[in-house]
């Protein structure tokens, strides 16, 4: 997996210069391409002045990091519009923000928008960029998917310290509580559980032999976003990876995805990775464009 092109938005907040500033640097240690696109706040036009500020910020950023970075020109930039650009990038980078509107409330807030629209991955920053990624956790369900997150998280920062972290759900448990198992029966299903753990963590971390030396793992229990920022926290994890399923904004809204709640509690930068990703490839931009433009009546609705 090759980074090659990085997409940043700004809204040209102090926020948003937080992460255009992460996405220079990822730019520079990839030798890739950045682009620059503004995105007003909902329901707001783009500045007036909004095309020329942009042209400054990329000519000081293409400076300061010896690197191509190519303002992107649109007259009414949304959320829509960003995916779209998105379509062609190998990483879309923003600031975490909040809105209190109607749309943030029903389909969550921006950064949870375009993880649900875009396929490439979501880095979504809060903390200041002064060096590379150090330590980086990567939440785990065993799915294929999952190798795929660890792949991206060493593809991000190879000098990196990485650690997969899985929770175990404790749901089927409280289901074996509620119809009266026996304790020995609930020990026995916590047991195989955590063998089960072990054996799958293991066969990640045997499938990157070149850096199994590198790899730290941990297993928690309970609810997975929850143990998973708790994780991020204990050990001070500067990054925290996590996957992303295709939900429409509606179950999202009723039943809150693990990258949502991610997004939301984590003091970290979170990289939201869809579960469908795809490499940047020509033929590939264009399914995507065409996937998004069906979306952007419900996502401007």
């Amino acid at each position: 997996m090759t980074i090659r092109s990085i997409l940043a938005v700004t809204d040209f907040s102090q926020p948003a210069g937080l992460a255009i500033e992460r996405a220079a640097r990822l730019a520079a240690e990839h030798s890739a391409v950045l682009k620059l696109m503004v995105l007003p706040a909902s329901g707001n036009a783009p500045p007036e002045n909004g095309a020329s500020r942009l042209a400054t910020a990329a000519r000081k950023l293409g400076h300061r990091f010896a690197i191509t970075v190519r303002p992107v020109a649109q007259t009414a930039n949304t959320l829509a519009h960003v995916a779209e650009e998105a379509s062609c990038a190998d990483l879309l980078v923003l600031g975490h923000w909040r809105e209190r509107t109607m749309a943030s409330l029903l389909q969550g807030q921006p950064a949870e928008r375009l993880a649900r629209l875009c396929r490439c991955p979501v880095l979504v920053t809060k903390t200041t960029p002064h060096r590379g990624y150090e330590r980086i956790l990567v939440a785990v369900d065993f799915t294929p998917a999952s190798k795929r997150l660890v792949q991206l998280a060493w593809t991000l920062d190879s000098n990196a310290e990485v650690e997969l972290f899985h929770a175990i759900s404790t749901l089927n448990e409280a289901k074996l509580r509620a119809a009266e198992a026996s304790r020995r029966a609930i020990q026995a299903y916590r047991h195989e559980c955590m063998r089960h753990a072990r054996d799958r963590i293991f066969w990640l971390t045997d499938s990157f032999d070149s850096r199994r030396n590198r790899v730290l793992s941990a297993i928690g229990y309970g609810d997975p976003a929850r143990q998973a920022v708790v994780q991020q926290d204990h050990v001070g994890a500067d990054l925290l990876v996590v996957g992303k399923r295709r939900n429409s904004p509606i179950a999202d809204f009723v039943f809150g995805s693990v990258a949502q709640r991610v997004l939301c509690w984590a003091t970290s930068d979170v990289l939201v990775v869809p579960d469908d990703f795809q490499a940047s490839t020509r033929a590939a931009a264009r399914q995507r464009i065409e996937a998004e433009r069906s979306l952007k009546g419900a996502l401007n609705g």
